[in-house]
């Protein structure tokens, strides 16, 4: 294994770990024993190779496929992300209530979720669209046009839709 190639896993694995907030211990602890946390770090450092049957083992413990541990390879095989989807607040404020009234209320529960309260934007998921599309009986899309035609969403917000459509 290449040291840059055993480097790139060791990110892979990393960032698996922190997203799932555990910290090198907690691994250890977590896995009564099983996942030491110097032997982990190593992995996550590129200092020590991982068997396949180690890695298997790993992203079993970690709940994930194989594959999102190898570099090189990303979720879906996405090339580039999809761009984000970022509603503005300021904006949205001026959108008629009888139209903007679902959207309206539905960035509020999820400032409210997230504890999110500067009022300026608010960046909302490719499920939040969705959910969306269905609160207004329209397609992603056809949602996606109406809140571009109100300012609310910037253009950019096609190409998220056309990757998720893809």
């Amino acid at each position: 294994m290449s040291s840059e190639y055993a480097k790139q896993l060791g990110a892979k694995l990393r960032a698996i770990r922190t997203q799932q907030g555990l910290s090198l211990h907690g691994v250890e602890e977590k896995s009564q024993g099983r996942w030491k946390a110097v032997v982990v770090g190593s992995y996550e450092r590129g200092d020590r190779a991982v068997t396949v049957q180690r890695l298997a083992e790993l992203a079993d413990f970690y709940g994930v496929p194989v594959q999102e541990l190898l570099p090189g390879t990303s979720p879906a095989g996405a090339a580039e992300p999809p761009p984000k989807l970022v509603l503005d607040l300021e904006r949205l404020a001026h959108v008629p209530v009888e139209k903007a009234g679902p959207l309206q209320r539905y960035a509020a529960t999820i400032q409210s979720q997230r504890g999110d309260y500067n009022g300026k934007v608010l960046s909302i998921r490719q499920d939040d669209l969705r959910t969306l599309a269905v609160i207004y009986d329209q397609s992603p899309s056809v949602l996606t046009e109406q809140l571009i035609s109100w300012g609310v969403l910037g253009a950019d917000a096609r190409r998220a839709v056309q990757h998720e459509d893809a």
